[in-house]
Parts: structure tokens; sequence; C-alpha cells
């Protein structure tokens, strides 16, 4: 009888999810349509709407988890955010729920989170225009194969990424990136060396390239460390109830300062040095983050 509550409690969230999610889609598509209007001001006026929808989305899915996850969120480190400024959001990786998480813990209070994506998503029905409208900035990036044998190109991918951050200067945004590069698992730990118990190796290359595209416009670097006490749940455990709790802290870095003291800089992709300095900065981190995730663990035996 349990187990027959468990899977209508999950289908019935799921539902909710793909309602609200239809719901919104279609005021975002409409917007979107507007959006394509070339005219400046227009479309970075027609943006605020856009993200108030895409909040409004996040909000009806949190009203939603309440009612069918009913999960306990013990979150630290967020006071002092604000919707007013511009931040770079990296977190350690376990699950497709983590973005449900991060959704959860910043909606209100951070702008909207946003990811870098593929130049070549933007062709994906429906999405890949709201996703334009929303802002997503879309990248192109070169492999050094390819750059071999087209020099002249090299740079050409940051210049381009430049050009699509131009929107933020007017509005405040949160640029997210999971620096692993993929989800946690023992198969994926062993391959990597097994540096950290709890962690993957962590890539400088992706944060590298948005520190290099935005610099000091942004804010702060906002490090998210979340916590499964019972294990790393599947998208089906988290709507049907079966996460209990989740633990999330939050540290936050000034920008600034990681140009000011050294650890980044815009010579990042022709400086050897440079990129070592900041790869040592961020090993460093996660191994405090994989720290603080063994006192977690410790603490909920």
């Amino acid at each position: 009888m349990h187990a027959l509550l468990n899977f209508i409690n999950g289908c019935l969230s799921a539902l909710g999810y793909f309602i609200n999610t239809i719901f919104w889609v279609i005021p975002i598509v409409i917007l979107s349509l507007l959006k394509v209007i070339p005219i400046k001001l227009w479309q970075r006026l027609v943006s605020f709407p856009l993200d108030g929808c895409a909040t409004a989305w996040i909000s009806i899915n949190n009203i939603n988890q309440n009612i069918f996850s009913r999960t306990r969120f013990n979150t630290k480190g967020i006071e002092g955010l604000t919707t007013k400024e511009w931040y770079l959001v990296i977190s350690n990786h376990q699950s497709w729920v983590d973005i449900l998480v991060l959704q959860r813990v910043f909606n209100h209070k951070i702008p909207f989170l946003k990811f870098f994506l593929k130049k070549e998503l933007i062709w994906v029905p429906f999405i890949g225009i709201a996703w334009w409208a929303l802002d997503f900035p879309f990248m192109r990036r070169y492999s050094r194969a390819f750059l071999n044998k087209n020099p002249h190109l090299k740079g050409k991918d940051l210049e381009t990424t430049k050009k699509a951050c131009e929107k933020f200067q007017h509005k405040p945004v949160s640029v997210m990136n999971f620096i692993e590069g993929t989800r946690f698992t023992k198969q994926k730990w062993h391959t990597t060396g097994e540096v950290y118990s709890k962690l993957l190796l962590p890539k400088a290359g992706g944060i590298a390239f948005v520190l290099s595209a935005m610099g000091k416009q942004l804010t702060r670097l906002v490090n998210v460390t979340i916590h499964y006490p019972e294990g790393t749940p599947s998208y089906w455990d988290f709507v049907t109830g079966k996460v209990a709790e989740v633990n999330v802290s939050v540290n936050t870095v000034l920008i600034d300062d990681l140009f000011n003291n050294g650890i980044f800089s815009d010579s990042y992709f022709d400086d050897p040095e440079q990129k070592e300095i900041f790869q040592q900065w961020l090993n460093n981190m996660w191994q405090e983050k994989n720290k603080e995730l063994e006192f977690m663990e410790q603490n909920n035996k």
C-alpha cells in the first residue's frame, strides 16, 4: 500500500511539473517572438517579463515540491545575496535533482539561473528560441586540433561569447556552471584517479571562459555544496517524496579579489603559469568542499 501511495504521489507531482511547464512555455514563446524585433531597447524591455515568467515557473514548481516531495532544505550562507548583483554560480554535481535544488534555494534570492549553452542548441524546436529569449548565452568552443588547422580562428570563440554577454551589462544575471563537467558516479570517480572522496576533479576551463567573457562585470562567485544525507537521489525519488532532506551550503568570493590577487587574469588562455595558478586555487577550493561533504556525512550518521 505504501509503495502504491508513493507511486501515485510521484505521478501527481510529475504531472504538476509537466502542466506548469506547458503553461509557462506558451507566454515565453509568445514573448520570444516579440523579442525577435531587432530593436535593442525593445529587446531589453521584453527580457524583464520573460525572466518574470521563468521565475514564476520555478515558484510554482516549489509549491509542487512542498505538497508532494515535502523535502526539508537545510541551507546556510545565502544571507546577503540579492537579485541586484551579477553572480557566477558553481556547484558539485551528483543528480539532475541538483538543478531543482539550486532553483529552489536561489529563487528570488539571486537573478534567474542561466547556463552557457552550445551554439547548436539554439535550433532545438521551441526550447531553443525560449533559451535565446531568456538570454541564455550561446557559445562556440573550438577544439585544440581544430585551432591547429585553423589558427586564424584563435580567440574567435571567446570574442563570440563576449558579444553574447553584452546584454548582461544592463540587467543582473546568474551564470551557472557545474565545473566537474558531469555527474559524480563511482565509476567516473575511479576513472579520474580518486583524488577527492566525494567529488570529481574540477575543470577550470569552463569558468575561466565565463570570467574572461564577463570579467569584472560579475560581482561574486557563489560556491554551492549540495549534500543528500540518504544518498544520491533520482528524479523519481524526489517527486515520490523519498528525499527527506537536502543540505545546501553556500560560500561567496568577490570576483574583484580573483583579479586583484593575481588568481585570475585575462591572459589565462595564453599564459601556462596563469592557468596553473587558477587551477591550483580551484583545486584548493574543491579540497575544502570535499572536507565539508565528509563533515556533513559524519554528522548524518
